[in-house]
Protein backbone atom coordinates (compact mmCIF):
# COMPACT_ATOMS: atom_id res chain seq x y z
CA UNK A 1 0.00 0.00 0.00
CA UNK A 2 1.17 3.52 -0.82
CA UNK A 3 0.82 6.57 1.42
CA UNK A 4 -2.27 7.66 -0.49
CA UNK A 5 -3.84 4.26 0.14
CA UNK A 6 -3.20 4.57 3.87
CA UNK A 7 -4.79 8.01 3.93
CA UNK A 8 -7.80 6.73 1.98
CA UNK A 9 -8.13 3.82 4.41
CA UNK A 10 -8.03 6.14 7.44
CA UNK A 11 -10.66 8.40 5.90
CA UNK A 12 -12.87 5.43 5.07
CA UNK A 13 -12.54 3.83 8.50
CA UNK A 14 -12.18 6.94 10.65
CA UNK A 15 -14.72 5.64 13.14
CA UNK A 16 -12.50 2.64 13.91
CA UNK A 17 -9.46 4.90 14.36
CA UNK A 18 -11.38 7.33 16.57
CA UNK A 19 -12.82 4.46 18.60
CA UNK A 20 -9.35 3.01 19.21
CA UNK A 21 -8.04 6.38 20.38
CA UNK A 22 -10.97 6.89 22.75
CA UNK A 23 -10.70 3.37 24.20
CA UNK A 24 -6.97 3.67 24.87
CA UNK A 25 -7.45 7.14 26.34
CA UNK A 26 -10.21 5.82 28.61
CA UNK A 27 -8.02 2.95 29.83
CA UNK A 28 -5.11 5.32 30.45
CA UNK A 29 -7.36 7.76 32.30
CA UNK A 30 -8.83 5.05 34.53
CA UNK A 31 -5.37 3.70 35.34
CA UNK A 32 -3.92 7.19 35.93
CA UNK A 33 -6.60 8.22 38.39
CA UNK A 34 -6.84 4.87 40.15
CA UNK A 35 -3.14 4.23 40.80
CA UNK A 36 -1.64 5.43 44.10
CA UNK A 37 0.51 8.57 43.65
CA UNK A 38 4.24 8.17 44.29
CA UNK A 39 6.42 10.96 45.72
CA UNK A 40 10.19 11.19 45.39
CA UNK A 41 12.82 12.92 47.48
CA UNK A 42 16.48 13.42 46.47
CA UNK A 43 19.74 14.03 48.33
CA UNK A 44 23.21 14.85 46.98
CA UNK A 45 26.57 13.71 48.29
CA UNK A 46 29.93 15.21 47.37
CA UNK A 47 32.86 12.77 47.29
CA UNK A 48 36.34 14.18 47.92
CA UNK A 49 39.88 13.18 48.93
CA UNK A 50 42.23 14.69 51.49
CA UNK A 51 45.01 15.62 49.02
CA UNK A 52 46.42 19.17 49.37
CA UNK A 53 49.01 19.98 46.65
CA UNK A 54 47.96 20.54 43.04
CA UNK A 55 49.27 17.30 41.54
CA UNK A 56 47.92 15.21 44.37
CA UNK A 57 44.55 17.01 44.17
CA UNK A 58 44.20 16.19 40.46
CA UNK A 59 45.03 12.53 41.13
CA UNK A 60 42.69 12.50 44.08
CA UNK A 61 39.85 13.95 41.98
CA UNK A 62 40.21 11.16 39.42
CA UNK A 63 40.22 8.66 42.26
CA UNK A 64 37.07 10.19 43.78
CA UNK A 65 35.32 10.15 40.39
CA UNK A 66 35.96 6.43 40.08
CA UNK A 67 34.78 5.88 43.62
CA UNK A 68 31.40 7.55 43.01
CA UNK A 69 30.26 4.69 40.77
CA UNK A 70 31.14 2.20 43.52
CA UNK A 71 29.20 4.18 46.12
CA UNK A 72 26.15 4.15 43.82
CA UNK A 73 26.23 0.36 43.99
CA UNK A 74 26.61 0.50 47.79
CA UNK A 75 23.27 2.33 48.04
CA UNK A 76 21.39 -0.80 46.90
CA UNK A 77 23.40 -3.18 49.07
CA UNK A 78 21.86 -5.27 51.83
CA UNK A 79 24.21 -3.86 54.47
CA UNK A 80 23.19 -0.25 53.88
CA UNK A 81 19.51 -1.20 53.66
CA UNK A 82 19.71 -2.94 57.05
CA UNK A 83 21.36 0.11 58.63
CA UNK A 84 18.66 2.42 57.29
CA UNK A 85 15.94 0.01 58.42
CA UNK A 86 17.37 0.00 61.91
CA UNK A 87 17.48 3.79 61.97
CA UNK A 88 13.93 4.28 60.70
CA UNK A 89 12.46 1.36 62.66
CA UNK A 90 9.49 -0.86 61.65
CA UNK A 91 10.82 -1.07 58.08
CA UNK A 92 11.81 -4.07 56.02
CA UNK A 93 15.27 -3.83 54.45
CA UNK A 94 14.18 -5.60 51.23
CA UNK A 95 11.36 -3.11 50.71
CA UNK A 96 13.82 -0.24 51.17
CA UNK A 97 16.09 -1.57 48.41
CA UNK A 98 13.19 -1.41 45.95
CA UNK A 99 12.36 2.18 46.94
CA UNK A 100 15.84 3.65 46.53
CA UNK A 101 17.98 4.39 43.46
CA UNK A 102 21.38 6.05 43.18
CA UNK A 103 23.22 7.52 40.22
CA UNK A 104 26.50 9.29 39.67
CA UNK A 105 26.29 12.66 37.96
CA UNK A 106 28.47 12.31 34.81
CA UNK A 107 31.92 13.91 34.89
CA UNK A 108 31.47 15.02 38.51
CA UNK A 109 32.09 13.64 42.00
CA UNK A 110 28.44 14.02 42.92
CA UNK A 111 26.17 11.14 43.89
CA UNK A 112 22.37 11.47 43.85
CA UNK A 113 20.16 9.28 46.03
CA UNK A 114 16.43 9.18 45.31
CA UNK A 115 13.77 7.53 47.50
CA UNK A 116 10.17 6.98 46.38
CA UNK A 117 7.13 6.34 48.56
CA UNK A 118 3.38 6.96 48.60
CA UNK A 119 3.96 9.26 51.63
CA UNK A 120 6.04 12.34 50.71
CA UNK A 121 7.36 12.72 54.28
CA UNK A 122 8.44 9.10 54.45
CA UNK A 123 10.17 9.44 51.09
CA UNK A 124 12.14 12.37 52.56
CA UNK A 125 13.06 10.39 55.67
CA UNK A 126 14.28 7.39 53.64
CA UNK A 127 16.43 9.51 51.35
CA UNK A 128 17.92 11.44 54.28
CA UNK A 129 18.63 8.26 56.22
CA UNK A 130 20.35 6.66 53.25
CA UNK A 131 22.58 9.69 52.75
CA UNK A 132 23.61 9.79 56.40
CA UNK A 133 24.27 6.06 56.62
CA UNK A 134 26.23 6.14 53.36
CA UNK A 135 28.51 8.79 54.82
CA UNK A 136 29.28 6.57 57.80
CA UNK A 137 29.76 3.48 55.63
CA UNK A 138 32.17 5.32 53.30
CA UNK A 139 34.14 6.56 56.27
CA UNK A 140 34.46 3.00 57.59
CA UNK A 141 35.46 1.54 54.24
CA UNK A 142 37.90 4.26 53.24
CA UNK A 143 39.81 4.44 56.56
CA UNK A 144 43.00 2.32 56.35
CA UNK A 145 43.89 0.03 59.21
CA UNK A 146 45.77 1.82 61.93
CA UNK A 147 44.64 5.22 60.61
CA UNK A 148 42.06 7.57 62.05
CA UNK A 149 41.26 9.60 58.92
CA UNK A 150 39.54 8.31 55.79
CA UNK A 151 41.21 8.69 52.40
CA UNK A 152 37.86 9.53 50.75
CA UNK A 153 35.13 11.58 52.36
CA UNK A 154 31.41 11.65 51.51
CA UNK A 155 29.75 14.95 52.40
CA UNK A 156 25.99 15.58 52.35
CA UNK A 157 25.46 18.83 50.43
CA UNK A 158 21.67 18.72 49.75
CA UNK A 159 19.26 17.52 52.42
CA UNK A 160 16.14 15.63 51.37
CA UNK A 161 13.00 17.75 51.04
CA UNK A 162 9.27 16.92 51.12
CA UNK A 163 7.96 16.71 47.53
CA UNK A 164 4.95 18.89 46.74
CA UNK A 165 3.76 16.93 43.70
CA UNK A 166 3.96 13.22 42.83
CA UNK A 167 6.42 11.91 40.24
CA UNK A 168 3.88 9.34 39.11
CA UNK A 169 1.40 9.04 37.66
CA UNK A 170 1.74 11.97 35.27
CA UNK A 171 -1.71 12.56 33.72
CA UNK A 172 -0.64 14.74 30.79
CA UNK A 173 2.20 12.47 29.77
CA UNK A 174 0.10 9.32 30.17
CA UNK A 175 -2.79 10.71 28.15
CA UNK A 176 -0.47 12.00 25.43
CA UNK A 177 1.23 8.63 25.12
CA UNK A 178 -2.17 6.90 25.19
CA UNK A 179 -3.39 9.16 22.38
CA UNK A 180 -0.39 8.33 20.21
CA UNK A 181 -0.70 4.62 21.02
CA UNK A 182 -4.43 4.66 20.30
CA UNK A 183 -3.84 6.42 16.98
CA UNK A 184 -1.22 3.88 15.92
CA UNK A 185 -3.45 1.03 17.06
CA UNK A 186 -6.45 2.47 15.22
CA UNK A 187 -4.53 2.97 11.99
CA UNK A 188 -3.13 -0.55 12.29
CA UNK A 189 -6.59 -2.03 12.81
CA UNK A 190 -8.00 0.03 9.94
CA UNK A 191 -5.27 -1.13 7.56
CA UNK A 192 -5.64 -4.74 8.70
CA UNK A 193 -9.38 -4.64 8.23
CA UNK A 194 -8.95 -3.00 4.82
CA UNK A 195 -6.59 -5.75 3.71
CA UNK A 196 -8.91 -8.47 5.00
CA UNK A 197 -12.09 -6.84 3.70
CA UNK A 198 -12.86 -8.05 0.16
CA UNK A 199 -16.20 -6.29 -0.22
CA UNK A 200 -16.96 -3.89 -3.08
CA UNK A 201 -16.52 -0.25 -2.06
CA UNK A 202 -16.57 1.60 -5.37
CA UNK A 203 -15.44 1.93 -8.94
CA UNK A 204 -11.83 0.98 -8.18
CA UNK A 205 -12.89 -2.39 -6.77
CA UNK A 206 -15.19 -3.03 -9.72
CA UNK A 207 -12.45 -2.10 -12.20
CA UNK A 208 -10.21 -4.84 -10.74
CA UNK A 209 -12.83 -7.44 -11.69
CA UNK A 210 -14.44 -6.32 -14.92
CA UNK A 211 -13.99 -3.78 -17.68
CA UNK A 212 -17.69 -3.00 -17.56
CA UNK A 213 -18.33 0.57 -16.36
CA UNK A 214 -19.98 1.63 -13.12
CA UNK A 215 -23.25 3.06 -14.39
CA UNK A 216 -24.41 4.54 -11.11
CA UNK A 217 -24.03 4.84 -7.36
CA UNK A 218 -27.31 4.62 -5.48
CA UNK A 219 -27.12 6.31 -2.08
CA UNK A 220 -28.34 4.64 1.06
CA UNK A 221 -31.42 6.67 1.92
CA UNK A 222 -34.75 6.33 3.68
CA UNK A 223 -36.37 7.45 0.42
CA UNK A 224 -35.88 3.88 -0.81
CA UNK A 225 -38.92 2.85 1.26
CA UNK A 226 -41.22 5.47 -0.25
CA UNK A 227 -43.38 4.99 -3.33
CA UNK A 228 -41.20 5.40 -6.46
CA UNK A 229 -43.67 7.60 -8.34
CA UNK A 230 -43.60 10.08 -5.43
CA UNK A 231 -39.96 10.19 -4.39
CA UNK A 232 -38.49 10.20 -7.91
CA UNK A 233 -40.18 13.51 -8.73
CA UNK A 234 -38.33 15.31 -5.93
CA UNK A 235 -34.86 16.92 -5.89
CA UNK A 236 -33.16 14.53 -3.47
CA UNK A 237 -29.85 12.64 -3.64
CA UNK A 238 -31.81 9.41 -4.03
CA UNK A 239 -33.80 10.67 -7.02
CA UNK A 240 -30.78 12.34 -8.61
CA UNK A 241 -28.79 9.10 -8.38
CA UNK A 242 -31.36 7.40 -10.61
CA UNK A 243 -31.35 10.32 -13.02
CA UNK A 244 -27.60 9.86 -13.35
CA UNK A 245 -28.14 6.13 -13.90
CA UNK A 246 -30.77 6.92 -16.55
CA UNK A 247 -28.35 9.22 -18.35
CA UNK A 248 -25.58 6.63 -18.31
CA UNK A 249 -27.94 3.92 -19.57
CA UNK A 250 -28.57 6.00 -22.70
CA UNK A 251 -24.97 5.36 -23.75
CA UNK A 252 -25.25 1.59 -23.32
CA UNK A 253 -25.75 -0.41 -26.52
CA UNK A 254 -26.39 2.70 -28.61
CA UNK A 255 -26.75 0.66 -31.83
CA UNK A 256 -30.24 -0.51 -30.80
CA UNK A 257 -33.24 1.77 -30.66
CA UNK A 258 -35.22 -0.78 -28.69
CA UNK A 259 -33.21 -2.04 -25.77
CA UNK A 260 -33.79 -5.02 -23.51
CA UNK A 261 -31.81 -5.09 -20.27
CA UNK A 262 -31.55 -7.76 -17.60
CA UNK A 263 -31.28 -6.37 -14.08
CA UNK A 264 -29.62 -8.90 -11.79
CA UNK A 265 -27.18 -9.28 -8.90
CA UNK A 266 -24.79 -11.79 -7.40
CA UNK A 267 -26.93 -12.80 -4.43
CA UNK A 268 -30.40 -12.00 -3.06
CA UNK A 269 -30.88 -8.85 -1.02
CA UNK A 270 -28.58 -6.57 -2.99
CA UNK A 271 -31.37 -4.33 -4.25
CA UNK A 272 -31.75 -5.40 -7.88
CA UNK A 273 -35.58 -5.27 -7.87
CA UNK A 274 -35.67 -1.84 -6.22
CA UNK A 275 -33.10 -0.59 -8.71
CA UNK A 276 -35.05 -2.02 -11.63
CA UNK A 277 -38.32 -0.41 -10.49
CA UNK A 278 -36.83 3.03 -9.84
CA UNK A 279 -34.83 3.02 -13.06
CA UNK A 280 -37.94 2.12 -15.03
CA UNK A 281 -39.94 4.96 -13.44
CA UNK A 282 -37.08 7.41 -14.05
CA UNK A 283 -36.90 6.41 -17.73
CA UNK A 284 -40.62 7.08 -18.18
CA UNK A 285 -40.08 10.58 -16.76
CA UNK A 286 -37.75 11.22 -19.70
CA UNK A 287 -40.58 10.44 -22.12
CA UNK A 288 -39.52 6.89 -23.04
CA UNK A 289 -41.87 3.97 -23.45
CA UNK A 290 -40.76 1.51 -20.80
CA UNK A 291 -41.90 -1.97 -19.80
CA UNK A 292 -40.83 -3.60 -16.52
CA UNK A 293 -41.11 -7.37 -16.70
CA UNK A 294 -40.69 -9.47 -13.58
CA UNK A 295 -38.67 -12.53 -14.54
CA UNK A 296 -37.75 -13.55 -10.99
CA UNK A 297 -40.23 -16.40 -10.95
CA UNK A 298 -38.90 -17.79 -7.68
CA UNK A 299 -39.11 -14.85 -5.25
CA UNK A 300 -41.23 -12.13 -6.91
CA UNK A 301 -41.38 -8.75 -5.14
CA UNK A 302 -42.60 -6.17 -7.63
CA UNK A 303 -46.35 -6.70 -7.18
CA UNK A 304 -46.17 -6.02 -3.47
CA UNK A 305 -43.64 -3.21 -3.93
CA UNK A 306 -45.82 -1.32 -6.42
CA UNK A 307 -49.17 -2.45 -4.92
CA UNK A 308 -50.29 -4.15 -8.14
CA UNK A 309 -52.45 -7.18 -8.75
CA UNK A 310 -50.21 -10.25 -8.70
CA UNK A 311 -52.77 -12.83 -9.89
CA UNK A 312 -51.62 -12.99 -13.51
CA UNK A 313 -48.37 -11.96 -15.12
CA UNK A 314 -45.26 -13.34 -16.79
CA UNK A 315 -46.02 -17.00 -16.10
CA UNK A 316 -49.54 -16.57 -17.48
CA UNK A 317 -48.13 -15.23 -20.75
CA UNK A 318 -45.44 -17.92 -21.04
CA UNK A 319 -47.91 -20.77 -20.67
CA UNK A 320 -50.21 -19.17 -23.27
CA UNK A 321 -53.19 -18.27 -21.10
CA UNK A 322 -53.20 -14.55 -21.90
CA UNK A 323 -51.38 -12.09 -24.13
CA UNK A 324 -48.68 -9.70 -22.96
CA UNK A 325 -50.89 -6.70 -23.59
CA UNK A 326 -53.61 -8.14 -21.33
CA UNK A 327 -51.37 -8.56 -18.28
CA UNK A 328 -49.63 -5.18 -18.49
CA UNK A 329 -50.56 -2.89 -15.60
CA UNK A 330 -49.90 0.83 -15.51
CA UNK A 331 -48.09 1.92 -12.38
CA UNK A 332 -49.77 4.75 -10.47
CA UNK A 333 -49.91 7.99 -12.47
CA UNK A 334 -46.85 7.14 -14.57
CA UNK A 335 -46.66 5.75 -18.10
CA UNK A 336 -44.74 2.70 -16.92
CA UNK A 337 -46.19 -0.67 -17.96
CA UNK A 338 -45.49 -3.45 -15.48
CA UNK A 339 -45.77 -7.21 -15.99
CA UNK A 340 -45.64 -8.85 -12.59
CA UNK A 341 -44.70 -12.47 -12.01
CA UNK A 342 -48.14 -13.98 -11.57
CA UNK A 343 -48.38 -17.47 -10.12
CA UNK A 344 -45.04 -18.96 -9.04
CA UNK A 345 -44.35 -21.93 -11.38
CA UNK A 346 -42.66 -25.21 -10.43
CA UNK A 347 -40.25 -24.95 -13.40
CA UNK A 348 -39.04 -21.33 -13.70
CA UNK A 349 -35.83 -22.15 -15.60
CA UNK A 350 -37.70 -24.08 -18.28
CA UNK A 351 -40.17 -21.26 -18.78
CA UNK A 352 -37.45 -18.65 -19.14
CA UNK A 353 -35.63 -20.81 -21.71
CA UNK A 354 -38.78 -21.54 -23.69
CA UNK A 355 -39.70 -20.35 -27.15
CA UNK A 356 -42.56 -18.44 -25.57
CA UNK A 357 -40.08 -16.27 -23.67
CA UNK A 358 -38.21 -15.46 -26.86
CA UNK A 359 -41.47 -14.52 -28.61
CA UNK A 360 -42.44 -12.34 -25.63
CA UNK A 361 -39.19 -10.38 -25.83
CA UNK A 362 -39.58 -9.89 -29.59
CA UNK A 363 -43.08 -8.53 -29.06
CA UNK A 364 -41.96 -6.17 -26.30
CA UNK A 365 -39.11 -4.82 -28.46
CA UNK A 366 -41.60 -3.65 -31.06
CA UNK A 367 -43.79 -1.87 -28.53
CA UNK A 368 -41.34 -0.24 -26.13
CA UNK A 369 -38.17 1.81 -26.22
CA UNK A 370 -36.72 0.08 -23.15
CA UNK A 371 -37.60 -3.26 -21.60
CA UNK A 372 -36.19 -4.02 -18.15
CA UNK A 373 -36.20 -7.64 -17.03
CA UNK A 374 -35.99 -8.09 -13.26
CA UNK A 375 -34.12 -11.41 -13.09
CA UNK A 376 -33.03 -13.68 -10.21
CA UNK A 377 -29.51 -13.47 -8.76
CA UNK A 378 -26.72 -15.05 -10.80
CA UNK A 379 -25.02 -17.23 -8.22
CA UNK A 380 -27.92 -19.30 -6.82
CA UNK A 381 -29.57 -20.06 -10.20
CA UNK A 382 -28.83 -19.77 -13.93
CA UNK A 383 -32.03 -17.92 -14.89
CA UNK A 384 -30.44 -14.46 -15.19
CA UNK A 385 -27.55 -15.71 -17.33
CA UNK A 386 -29.94 -17.44 -19.71
CA UNK A 387 -32.13 -14.34 -20.00
CA UNK A 388 -29.06 -12.17 -20.67
CA UNK A 389 -28.28 -14.20 -23.80
CA UNK A 390 -31.66 -13.22 -25.24
CA UNK A 391 -31.42 -9.61 -24.12
CA UNK A 392 -28.95 -6.91 -25.10
CA UNK A 393 -27.01 -7.55 -21.92
CA UNK A 394 -27.11 -7.52 -18.15
CA UNK A 395 -26.66 -4.83 -15.52
CA UNK A 396 -25.30 -6.26 -12.28
CA UNK A 397 -26.29 -4.62 -8.99
CA UNK A 398 -23.82 -4.92 -6.10
CA UNK A 399 -24.36 -3.87 -2.50
CA UNK A 400 -21.71 -1.49 -1.18
CA UNK A 401 -19.71 -3.10 1.62
CA UNK A 402 -21.59 -6.40 1.34
CA UNK A 403 -20.95 -7.94 -2.07
CA UNK A 404 -17.44 -9.39 -2.16
CA UNK A 405 -15.00 -9.28 -5.04
CA UNK A 406 -15.18 -13.06 -5.40
CA UNK A 407 -18.98 -12.98 -5.63
CA UNK A 408 -18.98 -10.28 -8.30
CA UNK A 409 -16.19 -12.04 -10.19
CA UNK A 410 -18.10 -15.32 -10.18
CA UNK A 411 -21.28 -13.55 -11.32
CA UNK A 412 -19.44 -11.93 -14.25
CA UNK A 413 -17.96 -15.32 -15.14
CA UNK A 414 -21.47 -16.80 -15.24
CA UNK A 415 -22.46 -14.21 -17.83
CA UNK A 416 -19.26 -14.65 -19.83
CA UNK A 417 -19.62 -18.44 -19.86
CA UNK A 418 -22.91 -18.25 -21.79
CA UNK A 419 -21.76 -15.46 -24.09
CA UNK A 420 -23.88 -12.77 -22.46
CA UNK A 421 -22.76 -9.15 -22.29
CA UNK A 422 -22.15 -7.35 -19.01
CA UNK A 423 -23.31 -3.84 -19.78
CA UNK A 424 -22.31 -2.31 -16.47
CA UNK A 425 -22.44 -2.38 -12.69
CA UNK A 426 -24.61 -0.39 -10.30
CA UNK A 427 -23.25 0.10 -6.78
CA UNK A 428 -26.21 0.13 -4.41
CA UNK A 429 -26.44 1.45 -0.83
CA UNK A 430 -23.44 3.73 -1.23
CA UNK A 431 -22.93 5.87 1.91
CA UNK A 432 -24.05 9.42 1.17
CA UNK A 433 -21.41 12.15 1.59
CA UNK A 434 -22.94 15.10 3.38
CA UNK A 435 -20.52 17.58 1.84
CA UNK A 436 -21.15 16.56 -1.75
CA UNK A 437 -24.87 16.31 -1.10
CA UNK A 438 -25.00 19.83 0.25
CA UNK A 439 -23.19 21.16 -2.81
CA UNK A 440 -24.90 19.12 -5.48
CA UNK A 441 -28.47 19.18 -4.24
CA UNK A 442 -28.65 22.55 -2.64
CA UNK A 443 -28.06 24.28 -5.99
CA UNK A 444 -31.70 24.09 -6.96
CA UNK A 445 -33.95 22.13 -9.29
CA UNK A 446 -36.59 24.60 -10.42
CA UNK A 447 -38.63 23.01 -13.24
CA UNK A 448 -38.18 24.60 -16.67
CA UNK A 449 -39.97 24.17 -19.95
CA UNK A 450 -38.26 22.64 -22.99
CA UNK A 451 -39.63 21.67 -26.42
CA UNK A 452 -40.26 18.03 -27.21
CA UNK A 453 -39.68 16.86 -30.78
CA UNK A 454 -40.13 18.75 -34.00
CA UNK A 455 -43.87 18.97 -33.65
CA UNK A 456 -43.67 21.46 -30.84
CA UNK A 457 -45.25 20.98 -27.49
CA UNK A 458 -43.47 21.30 -24.20
CA UNK A 459 -42.69 19.05 -21.29
CA UNK A 460 -41.43 19.85 -17.84
CA UNK A 461 -38.07 18.64 -16.76
CA UNK A 462 -35.95 19.09 -13.67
Amino acid sequence: MELQDYWRTVRRRWRLVLGSVLVVLAVAAVWTWSVTPTYASTTRIFVSTSQTDENSAYTGNLFATQRVASYADLVTSNQLAERVADELGDTDAMDLREQVTASAVPETVLLEIEAADADPERARDIAQAYAEQLQLLVEELETPRGETAAVVKATLIDDAQVARSPVSPQPLRNLALAGVLGLLLGVGLAVARELLDTSIKGADDVAEITSAPVLGNIFQDTDAKRAPHEVLTTATPWAEAFRVLRTNMQYVDIDHEQKVFVMTSSLPGEGKSTTAVNLAVTLTQAGQRVALVECDLRRPLIADRLELDGAIGTTSVLIGKVSAEDVMQQYADTSLDVMVCGQIPPNPSELLQSQAMEMLLLELRTRYDVVILDAPPLLPVTDAALLATRADGAVVVVSHGRTTRDQLSTAIERLDSVGATTLGVVVNRTPAKSASSAYGYGYGYAPVEEPVGAGGGKRRRR
